[in-house]
């Protein structure tokens, strides 16, 4: 089979598209056909050498996919060859096949297609379990999110609404902050203009940011807040005022996806499933998607991304 491989770390043009050896499925996995997988800013940080490959995962980037069972594995029960599943991987997407454990597996939600279908296992799974199994976020109450364009913001904006939270975003620019409205945000924030700080109180705050945005984020919490840190596009070391979060009996939580054990994995996945996927097979949840462009052209999708010039995710097919 082919993939994409990254020979050494560097710019876009270092992923190389390369003859590899097929996956064999080990006991409790099965091997899926690719049909698409998307760009996660995880996939950019490993090209860039900042994001070692957890023990035992493919070397090759993709944190999700979507396609068909081609081999079923020993020890694997409800699934056989020739389902349509998407996943959340540990790595490996960028194939044109990838073994993955069957709990991480999802079927594809009928009235989505099976390209499209790339687009939810990590950004359902980044944000249920961040959102409503960490922060525990409850009707009524108000959620910002930083990034609300991007994949996993506009997520959280449909989840957040499907639930009955007050949203509010964070965007750089008026058309993405006019596709969150469109997705149901109520208070729209362009952060090159306005300080989030002085414009909402959130219950819940779902950050992508890291170190630039933590006094900020601690100013906005309402008492009993809960801030849930995803990411460090903005900096890994932040001062903290202890003294606020205790007037505000607040909550700081740092979470991470990709480097847990499989079981863990597992029992996000199922959440999932019995969370979400009604909402979207319902209509009220969908895949936002910005563009779709072959495996082959994956260092533009790269680029896309890097630039933050998308609204929803960025996927990748192996047709040509």
């Amino acid at each position: 089979m082919y993939a994409i491989t990254i020979p050494q770390p560097g710019g876009p043009d270092v992923l190389t598209w390369a003859e590899v050896p097929d996956p064999v499925p080990g006991d409790g996995e099965v091997v899926v056909q690719v049909a698409a997988t998307a760009v996660n800013r995880a996939d950019i940080l490993q090209r860039q050498g900042h994001y070692p490959v957890p023990p035992g995962a493919s070397p090759y980037p993709g944190l999700e996919g979507s396609g068909r069972i081609a081999e079923v594995g020993p020890g694997v029960s409800g699934w056989q060859v020739g389902d349509e599943v998407c996943a959340l991987l540990a790595g490996g997407g960028y194939a044109e096949k990838v073994a993955v454990p069957a709990g991480q597996l999802l079927p594809v939600p009928a009235g989505v297609d099976l390209t499209a279908a790339a687009a939810l296992p990590e950004v359902t799974a980044t944000v249920w379990s961040n959102v409503f199994m960490v922060a525990h976020l409850l009707p009524g109450e108000t959620l910002l999110v930083h990034g609300g364009s991007s994949g996993i913001g506009t997520m959280a904006v449909q989840l957040g609404k499907a639930v009955g939270a007050k949203v509010a975003v964070t965007a750089g620019s008026a058309q993405k902050l006019a596709a969150c409205a469109e997705l149901g945000a109520d208070v729209l924030i362009n952060y090159r203009e306005q300080d989030f700080a002085q414009e909402v109180v959130a219950d819940v705050i779902l950050d992508i940011i890291g170190a630039k945005y933590l006094e900020r984020n601690v100013d906005a919490l309402a008492v009993s807040g809960r801030l849930v840190v995803i990411g460090m596009q903005g900096g890994v070391k932040a001062e903290l005022n202890l003294g606020k979060l205790l007037s505000k009996r607040a909550a700081i939580a740092a979470t991470s996806l990709r480097p847990r054990p499989p079981a863990e994995k597992a029992a996000i996945v199922a959440a999932v499933r019995e969370h979400v996927w009604p909402l979207i097979e319902a209509g009220t949840v969908r895949p936002i998607v910005d563009r779709t462009l072959p495996l082959t052209r994956a260092a533009e999708g790269h680029r896309v991304v890097e630039e933050s010039g998308h609204i929803g995710k960025v996927l990748l097919t192996t047709s040509a």
